[in-house]
Formats: C-alpha cells, sequence, structure tokens
C-alpha cells in the first residue's frame, strides 16, 4: 500500500512540475546564461534524463530569483555552490522540495551542475552547485542516494575556475559554517538563450 502512495506522490509532483515547466518546453536542451561578478557561464540543461529538476530550476529562473543571490560555499577542489542567499545571507524563498532524480545516469564531474540538498534525498529545493573536479562521492550508489546533476557547462570554463580560485573562510561560530567566501561572487541574473 505504501507503494501505491509513493508512486502517486510522484505522479502528483510530476504533473505540478509540468505545469510549470514552460520554458522551451519542446527543447530537451534548454541553454541558460549565468551573469556573475566574474563573467558569464553558459549552462546545458538536461531535461531527457533529469525532467523535474530542470522544470524545478528554469521555475526559479522564470520567478528571477536567482538574481542579486551570491555563491555562498566554496570548497576548494570540490564545488561552488549558490542560488539560496542573498548578499546579507538571507535565504530566499522557496517552492516545495523536489524527487531526487541522482539515478539518471548524469556523474558529478567536472563542470556539471547539480543541486544542492540536505542529508535527507528529497530536500532539493533553489541551491545548487557546479563541481570543480570529478566528485564520484556525489553520485548515487547502491546504498545511498546521490545528489542529482541535471546539466554541464558549455561556455565559461573560465569564469568557473576564477569562482574556485575565490578565498573562502569560516563563517561564524553559530551557524559552523566552512568554506564561505570572503568576498562573495554574485549571481547578478540567469537568461534563457534563446531555442535553436
Amino acid at each position: 500500500m505504501s507503494r501505491i502512495y509513493s508512486l502517486l506522490a510522484t505522479l502528483v509532483v510530476v504533473l505540478s512540475f509540468s505545469a510549470h515547466a514552460d520554458i522551451q518546453p519542446n527543447n530537451p536542451y534548454p541553454k541558460v546564461t549565468l551573469v556573475t561578478s566574474l563573467g558569464n557561464i553558459t549552462v546545458e540543461l538536461d531535461r531527457t534524463r533529469a525532467p523535474l529538476t530542470v522544470a524545478n530550476f528554469l521555475r526559479y529562473v522564470d520567478k528571477g530569483v536567482y538574481a542579486g543571490t551570491i555563491f555562498h560555499r566554496i570548497v576548494p577542489g570540490f564545488v561552488v555552490q549558490g542560488g539560496g542567499y542573498d548578499k546579507d545571507f538571507q535565504l530566499g524563498a522557496e517552492f516545495d522540495p523536489i524527487p531526487n532524480e541522482s539515478g539518471n545516469g548524469l556523474k558529478n564531474e567536472y563542470g556539471t551542475i547539480a543541486m544542492a540538498r540536505e542529508s535527507a534525498p528529497h530536500t532539493a529545493t533553489r541551491q545548487f552547485y557546479f563541481n570543480i573536479n570529478d566528485n564520484p562521492r556525489l553520485d548515487p550508489s547502491d546504498s545511498r542516494w546521490g545528489y542529482a546533476v541535471f546539466g554541464h557547462i558549455i561556455k565559461g570554463q573560465d569564469v568557473l575556475e576564477k569562482l574556485a580560485a575565490v578565498e573562502s573562510m569560516p563563517f561564524d561560530e553559530v551557524t559552523g559554517w566552512q568554506d564561505v567566501p570572503k568576498n562573495p561572487p554574485l549571481l547578478e541574473q540567469v537568461i534563457v538563450e534563446p531555442a535553436p
């Protein structure tokens, strides 16, 4: 019985996201450009492998909520994470968490974009990260969920390297955050590129 409820819950989520996935609905690989304070990064998203994750990301893009956010976590040799906080470290509004699509065959390899989440598997909302190394420990295995990759950089790898080189430090003793940039790079806006 619980499996039936799980399938019904997934169907409801799929239907609700399909209502919001109206950005280039017939383009399986929409492209977006992230305009950052260090330059532009163009990413090709993969609807064929991560339809719910791409729909979720484009929903936030459509609402313009990434404009003015920061890259708040930069771990050398690991990831550059952003999309959640403004320059005052205030967390932005979130839609409901989405199902984890980490088993889609896409790997956490250098230059890919993936969803950040809490320790529970189905908790991704608006935060994302770029892999600045091959990170197989973020991929799923027989014993654990992974982190869902949903696209890769096609232009602007040099900008990713600039982001990765920003100096990070512990934030404060209250949050316990490590690897917070001393001067967080800004995500000014995300632009959907014209369909081919």
